[in-house]
């Protein structure tokens, strides 16, 4: 059973009767085979559309015939195979700073007004509701606006334990799969960032949403003593798209959580519910499940990089958490970058190239 939530944005008001319509094959509209695969796709969560809607449900028949009309010349734009490749590897695995997964942006005249309201209610159902204002300044300062230059992908077959949405851009790669990626929190790595008033931010980083991130693991460094300082303190970082789970937990640098004091551990716990804030409880849950499953939080560790250091305020801008299963990679210089990879099986492979 697909399992993603959805959560409807404010002023966003599905029409389910010009839905119905597109359903029922009197809609004229070019482009609804598309409607009708993602109807497919959020099927399993209608009843909670339903109450927030207020509508009926139509008859089960009516989903199972509709969703078998996906047309050929919709699916070579936005519709993949689940095991579909790009010359660099798995593309629904796949994450960068800045691309489109297809060519036809959200708002463009690709898909009707109503496959548009779907997508951006898909779209923000990934994140908490309280979350939606900040993601909308986000999109607006670095695409200007919600889905004007972002697109979508399809994988897989709507109704089936492998299916998958991905929606791409500058600075937005996130996805939904209903659990259909074995091991993988969030359905596969995920990438969010923002460039709020110049490319070159100034130290504070005046309006970037996701700053406070940083500040808060900053906080961590500042309780340390000089020899944990010494140990999670480190000279050059990392490339940032290199988020790959190494092959040993020898090999990752940084202060080890479990050789921290209390305290320091409960500041490195108010850093983790910081960095999942901003998405939906489902997928909250699931990163914490992963990390539990490698051995907590104490088998993580937090490595700063003095380069990069906007100002030379030893406010680090980039800073690192990572485990066996686990990385998340916050590059904020010269804006704000993070790269997020979570898993419950070290072996999990992914692309970033």
């Amino acid at each position: 059973m697909l399992s993603c939530n959805l959560i409807l944005a404010p002023p966003l008001i599905i029409n389910l009767p010009n839905f119905c319509r597109s359903l029922d094959g009197t809609s004229s509209e070019p482009w609804e085979p598309l409607w009708q695969d993602l109807h497919c796709w959020v099927q399993s969560i209608y009843w909670q559309a339903r109450r927030i809607l207020q509508q009926k449900r139509l008859p089960q028949n009516h989903w199972s015939k509709n969703c078998t009309k996906a047309s050929h010349r919709l699916k070579s734009k936005v519709c993949f195979d689940w095991d579909h490749k790009s010359k660099s590897g798995l593309l629904r695995q796949k994450i960068q700073a800045n691309w489109n997964i297809t060519k036809p942006y959200v708002t463009s005249d690709f898909y009707n007004k109503d496959q548009q309201e779907l997508i951006e209610a898909i779209f923000f159902g990934h994140f908490d509701p309280s979350w939606h204002k900040n993601i909308r300044q986000q999109l607006l300062d670095d695409q200007g606006g919600y889905g004007e230059e972002q697109s979508i992908a399809i994988f897989g077959t709507p109704g089936t334990d492998q299916f998958q949405f991905v929606m791409t851009g500058r600075h937005t790669t996130v996805r939904c799969d209903g659990d259909s990626a074995e091991h993988l929190a969030f359905g596969g790595p995920i990438f969010y960032g923002h460039a709020a008033e110049d490319f070159n931010e100034k130290p504070d980083h005046p309006g970037n949403v996701f700053w406070q991130q940083a500040l808060k693991a900053n906080q961590v460094y500042k309780i340390l003593d000089g020899k944990q300082r010494k140990q999670a303190l480190i000279p050059q970082a990392p490339q940032e798209s290199r988020v790959q789970f190494k092959k040993s937990a020898d090999q990752i640098t940084g202060l080890q959580i479990a050789d921290m004091t209390k305290d320091q551990k409960q500041e490195m716990q108010s850093v983790l519910s910081l960095l999942l804030e901003p998405f939906r409880t489902s997928d909250q849950q699931e990163v914490r499940k992963c990390i539990d499953t490698q051995g907590g939080l104490d088998q993580c560790r937090v490595s700063f990089y003095q380069s990069g250091d906007i100002g030379n305020d030893e406010t680090w801008d980039i800073w690192r958490l990572e485990g066996p299963s686990f990385v998340w990679h916050y590059r904020g210089a010269p804006h704000v970058h993070v790269w997020v990879n979570v898993s419950d099986d070290p072996k999990t492979k992914i692309t970033t190239t």
